[in-house]
């Protein structure tokens, strides 16, 4: 018996194993197709690099404009790190007040949507008549964090909710506080909600960043989102190309970090977080 458990267990992590390896090379497989043809098809219609470039021109461009499109990489880190951790803080706070207060919920949640749904392109030109034109940085702020809020807010609201009724009552029996039923109860229960509302807030507040800093259309913002602008105008789409790729790697490693996070706050008790063999 105590075999056959032993050889179990060995399939399963051999199949979580075998379920990884796929998940790094099959990717990687596919993208290296892609490219190869997406560079025959160039060299082979001889399509001109101001319509599509070569990947290998755009490996060029990549390369030799690394220096400036690095300083504007970490431009576009900052706000967006900056917008995440203020819509996590904020969301979170503001979703605990509402398990505490049904009132203050039907009172405030209704703005949280109205903020949700009112295109940032709407709002941009106030927000910078607001905080004025020499603080773009801060008008690139505001308008990531209200991309990136609402995610956090709805998900972590409906976690919060979704504990179970037994236990709260069992607090309610042994004379907790709200605080003690809200940090034991409440919270393990929304942190897989807060953690899955989190892999999507991660991705908005860089959407939000970019979409601010077009919009924003001042030389004063310096992210990658200007740098794209910049080159579309001067026609090196091989350039424009270079800082669309670092946007990419750079949206690519949000998601992995976080999801890096759900993985290890949750395997060790939540079914999400395990892996799960192919089938």
């Amino acid at each position: 018996m105590r075999q056959r458990t032993r050889m179990q267990r060995q399939a399963k992590q051999a199949g979580a194993g075998g379920t990884r390896i796929m998940a790094i090379v099959m990717p990687l497989f596919a993208g290296a197709v892609a490219l190869g043809g997406w560079e025959f098809i160039v060299r082979t219609a001889q399509i001109p690099p101001f319509v599509l470039p070569a990947p290998s021109a755009i490996g060029t461009a990549l390369i030799a404009g690394f220096p400036s499109l690095a300083a504007s990489l970490w431009q576009t880190v900052q706000i967006t790190a900056l917008a995440f951790g203020l819509a996590v803080v904020s969301g979170v706070g503001l979703s605990l007040l509402f398990s505490q207060s049904r009132i203050v919920e039907m009172t405030l949640f209704p703005f949280a949507v109205i903020l949700q749904v009112t295109p940032i392109i709407a709002i941009a030109p106030l927000i910078l008549i607001w905080v004025g034109f020499d603080h773009t940085d801060r008008a690139l702020l505001i308008m990531a964090w209200v991309a990136a809020f609402f995610p956090i807010l709805s998900n972590m609201t409906l976690g919060l909710r979704s504990a179970d009724p037994n236990l709260l009552a069992l607090m309610r029996l042994y004379g907790a506080s709200r605080l003690q039923t809200a940090w034991l109860v409440q919270m393990p229960t929304a942190l897989p909600f807060l953690l899955s509302g989190m892999k999507i807030s991660g991705g908005l507040a860089l959407i939000g960043t970019v979409v601010a800093e077009f919009v924003a259309g001042s030389g004063a913002s310096t992210g990658l989102a200007w740098r794209i602008m910049e080159a579309g105008n001067r026609l090196q789409i091989p350039h424009m190309f270079a800082a669309l790729i670092l946007l990419s790697l750079l949206g690519i490693a949000i998601f992995f970090l976080l999801s890096l996070l759900e993985t290890l706050l949750l395997r060790r008790w939540h079914d999400s977080a395990r892996p799960q063999a192919w089938r």
